[in-house]
């Protein structure tokens, strides 16, 4: 059967705080071919996918994330908090800076940051904190983009101590389902149809969310596909190894089921387990007193059947 594999939107829709959903539907995959592009897709979606995030900022008059600031209403461990959940939007992957200066009382939101020409914040309205006195408060932001997620593993940045480091979420895609439906035709062959809902904090539409991790797969196997291994790897002679005794030393023999002379043989020549049997070499092993080339024959097959052993 052929595929004639077609996608279409079937949804396309924004959310609160600017967030986005949107559901496609994949026709005409064979049996079994769902399965393998949803998690294909939904891996890559929630891991590949990078995005622009505040990573540090700068207080005035604050040295450390355990401070207050007077006549803020919330402490800096809280600010940050909220500064966490401003989602921005860049075409740019270099580290950019922004400056927050307000004069209380008020209510501090996400859209009164002074951005870079090329950055856009998407949700204006986000909280950030009340200022309840006639304060001013002064704040520098350092933007940079990346790919799922960091951790602030020091609280100062060593460039200048007065920057407070911020846990960070790079993540555009924030959640990804899918589900497959069977389609039987007149002549009872089986199809599927994918349906893939992709959520996303706005910085990216589901839209091009998909057509870039699409894009990610295809250039991933482009690399595996045009990989070609060296002469020099082609031409390797695999190395001949002991075999590792370890793991067979406590098996006896009686789990290799042997023929009653074979087994006889061997416990004469107090071989008792697997471990002791592979300390024979085969031809000291067809040197034990009646044992003939058939019982060796037969423990050699054994060894291979049952644990993998091959005997040279």
């Amino acid at each position: 059967m052929t595929n004639n594999i077609s996608i279409k939107c079937l949804k396309s829709e924004t959310i609160d705080s600017g967030a986005c959903h949107g559901q496609f539907i994949i026709n005409s995959l064979r049996a079994g071919q769902g399965i393998t592009i949803g998690n294909q897709l939904r891996r890559v979606l929630l891991n590949d996918l990078g995005g622009v995030a505040i990573t540090a900022v700068r207080i005035a008059g604050i040295s450390h994330e355990f401070s207050v600031i007077p006549g803020v209403r919330e402490d800096i461990l809280e600010i940050l908090l909220n500064l966490k959940g401003i989602v921005l939007r860049s075409d740019l992957k270099s580290s950019q800076f922004g400056r927050l200066k307000v004069q209380g009382p008020m209510v501090v939101t996400a859209d009164s940051i002074q951005l870079p020409a090329d950055l856009e914040v998407i949700n204006p309205n986000h909280y950030i904190m009340t200022i309840s006195t006639e304060n001013i408060i002064e704040i520098e932001f350092k933007f940079e983009y990346g790919i799922g997620y960091t951790l602030a593993s020091q609280t100062l940045l060593e460039e200048d101590e007065n920057y407070l480091q911020l846990d960070t979420i790079f993540m555009p895609v924030e959640k990804v389902d899918f589900k497959i439906e069977n389609i039987y035709d007149e002549s009872n062959n089986i199809s599927e149809r994918l349906f893939l809902d992709i959520w996303t904090n706005g910085s990216i539409i589901p839209e091009e969310a998909l057509r870039v991790a699409s894009q990610i797969t295809i250039d991933l196997f482009t690399l595996l596909l045009e990989n070609k291994e060296t002469t020099e790897s082609q031409n390797v002679k695999p190395e001949l190894q002991s075999i590792d005794i370890e793991p067979y030393t406590n098996i006896a023999i009686e789990e290799l089921q042997l023929s009653v002379r074979a087994y006889n043989c061997l416990k004469k020549a107090q071989i008792n387990t697997v471990g002791d049997l592979l300390q024979y070499s085969p031809e000291k092993l067809q040197e034990l007193k009646n044992f003939g080339q058939k019982s060796a024959a037969e423990v050699f097959s054994t060894l291979k059947d049952k644990l993998g052993i091959i005997l040279k």
